[in-house]
């Protein structure tokens, strides 16, 4: 797993996750891009929304309320 301080969550796979509703997506690619912006049309996989912020001030993964 790899951490981007502007960008996704890079994690080897196959992956699944398990999304907050309980439902579960899965991934056979060597490796995958989680979204951490919220930002992505694919949630929750990466489809580099994130580069299009126009804040500088991201300090960190967002979270969902």
């Amino acid at each position: 797993m790899k951490v981007q301080r502007r960008g996704p969550l890079l994690v080897e796979g196959p992956v699944e996750v398990e999304l907050e509703d309980g439902t579960t997506v899965s991934s056979d690619r060597f490796r995958v891009a989680l979204c951490t912006c919220r930002r992505s049309r694919r949630f929750p996989w990466c489809d580099t929304s994130h580069r299009a912020r126009s804040s500088g001030t991201d300090d960190g993964p967002a979270t969902r309320e």
